[in-house]
């Protein structure tokens, strides 16, 4: 794939900025409100089996915040994370409206978009999926 400056650019700013504020998601559900308080904020909000969710959308959102930023299996992770903001989305923030001020959906609609975005495209030239499976014979070039 013979990609621009340009493009190379914004796929790389767009991966690790996405990437750095799933990351950041992630490690707030362990540090800050703790998996036993996230699952119990996710029963209260109707989340189904939160015992399970919890734990498992933390350690997504932050490895897979990383694996953005480091752009590795980047087409793999961005799908997952754009399915948990999707679900984000439909379970808990659709009914409050528009603005994430009043609890709505438009940052995890961002957040679902900009990980789409990536799971279409891949991570870029400057990225470890480039390096490991962007050579054009290369069985599992569609990583890169």
């Amino acid at each position: 794939m013979n990609q621009s400056r340009l493009t190379t650019t914004a796929l790389t700013a767009l991966r690790i900025v996405l990437g750095f504020l799933f990351a950041a998601h992630g490690w707030q559900k362990f540090s800050e409100w703790t998996i036993a308080g996230t699952q119990a904020s996710f029963a209260k909000m109707g989340v189904p089996a939160a015992e399970i969710a919890a734990p498992a959308v933390a350690v997504l959102e932050l490895a897979g915040g990383i694996a953005l930023i480091l752009g590795i299996l980047t087409r793999v992770v961005a799908a997952l994370l754009a399915l948990d903001m999707l679900g984000a989305l439909f379970l808990v923030h659709a009914s409050a409206g528009v603005f994430a001020a009043n609890g709505g959906f438009e940052l995890v609609l961002l957040l679902a978009a900009a990980a789409f975005a990536l799971a279409l495209t891949g991570a870029g030239r400057l990225s470890v999926d480039q390096a490991l499976f962007g050579r054009d014979n290369s069985k599992l070039a569609v990583l890169a």
